[in-house]
């Protein structure tokens, strides 16, 4: 097992299924939009074909409208029945979570998660205030989870996380990362953009809005999907959709260069050309 990381657009799926044929591996992919079925387009997940030919795990896996979170990736990571596999994503948080650990979380309903919707950041600073003061007021996701945690177990999440510390889910894995020129990155992403749109991005967005009318589901709200709805509104032309795509792209892929710097010590980076046979020469199937 190894894990394969690098920023969006820079090849890590067509690396990682040529690899997968030669080293006989499967791919569980750490994508945080292929994970759901019908966003096929905006996600860039890979073709029927090489779906049909190198099983994937972690792709395919929800509806749209349906809960997701890191805790999922756990989930199939778990019934995964063999550790012949390379763990592939632009989505490093999961792959960080899963080597660190996380805490396991209570059970929560869908009326306590209706309830946490229906409470703020200010909530949760009165509830524990330790807890508010380590994210940010705008970090919708971390405050809902703080909030349901309290509402599940009548406990601040400080207390609870005291309580249940993290358990390493992953052994220490051999990480590789793609490492690419920003300015070559740039291209690509505007070659991966006019490709989506070739292949109806803006279809397939039209059909999303139309089928689940909630443009505050998760999964419409991704680099991709919300810029074709705000194109929707009128905010923009096609043109500028394209940049506007383009750009906060770019912007994307430069924090997962980042995160990638700061959060794996150990990966082995190289030009894509170079880092096939670095991993062919350090795995042996």
């Amino acid at each position: 097992m190894f894990a394969l990381i690098g920023p969006t657009a820079s090849g890590k799926s067509d690396l990682a299924i040529k690899l997968a044929k030669k080293l006989n591996y499967e791919i569980l992919s750490l994508d945080s939009l292929s994970i759901y079925k019908e966003i096929d387009i905006a996600s860039a997940k890979p073709r029927k074909e090489e779906l049909n030919k190198i099983k994937h795990y972690g792709v395919n896996e929800i509806y749209p409208n349906e809960h997701f979170d890191v805790t999922k990736f756990i989930e199939i990571y778990q019934k995964i029945p063999h550790k012949n596999i390379i763990i592939v994503g632009g989505t490093s948080f999961y792959l960080k979570a899963m080597i660190d650990g996380i805490s396991q979380m209570p059970k929560i309903s869908e009326e306590i998660r209706k309830e946490a919707k229906k409470l703020n950041y200010e909530f949760l600073k009165k509830i524990d205030h330790l807890y508010a003061s380590k994210i940010s007021s705008n970090d919708t996701y971390r405050i809902q989870k703080g909030i349901e945690i309290y509402l599940a177990t009548k406990m601040p999440p400080t207390k609870y996380f005291e309580l249940n510390p993290p358990k390493p889910l992953l052994p220490q894995i051999p990480i590789f990362e793609i490492e690419i020129d920003r300015k070559i990155l740039k291209e690509r992403i505007k070659i991966r953009t006019k490709k989506m749109f070739e292949n109806g991005l803006i279809d397939e967005v039209a059909y999303l809005e139309k089928k689940y009318r909630d443009r505050r589901l998760p999964s419409l709200k991704a680099i991709g999907i919300k810029e074709v709805l705000d194109y929707f509104n009128g905010k923009y032309n096609k043109e500028k959709l394209f940049e506007k795509i383009v750009t906060n792209t770019s912007r994307l892929a430069k924090r997962q260069q980042t995160f990638n710097k700061t959060q794996f010590k150990n990966k082995i980076s190289a030009p894509k050309e170079k880092l096939e046979e670095i991993i062919l020469s350090k795995i042996n199937p």
